[in-house]
């Protein structure tokens, strides 16, 4: 008998350090990588720029948005267009810079540059 309860004591410890380890991960995890993770597309582009130009008002969105995905309202990746999209519905205008690059003879070139020399 005295072996069945030295065996539960060690149960019931090492079901304490397991459940303090698991304790520990859930509070490491950042609910921003929550949202990270489902970015795809550009989608961590504009949410830089976001926070560059309106910091509280992202910060705000992203925990919606975060709160979403852990509701499992939202389960597929978010584009960056799909972002885009969101902050433009709450009234935010963002930004992104883009171009255009082609191809010829294995050497990249902007548009831009491309119809400039023709023209010249």
């Amino acid at each position: 008998m005295s072996e069945d309860k030295e065996l539960e004591m060690l149960k019931q410890k090492k079901i304490k350090e397991l459940m303090k380890r698991i304790e520990n991960q859930n509070k490491q995890i950042n609910p921003k990588d929550i949202l990270l993770t489902r970015l795809v597309d550009r989608g961590d582009e504009v949410l830089k720029i976001a926070e560059t130009h309106y910091p509280k008002e992202t910060e705000h969105i992203v925990n919606q948005l975060i709160q979403l995905i852990k509701d499992g309202k939202i389960n597929n990746s978010i584009s960056g267009g799909e972002l885009l999209s969101v902050f433009k519905n709450a009234g935010l205008r963002i930004t992104v810079p883009t171009s255009i690059s082609v191809s010829k003879d294995g050497k990249m070139t902007s548009l831009s540059d491309k119809l400039k020399g023709k023209k010249e």
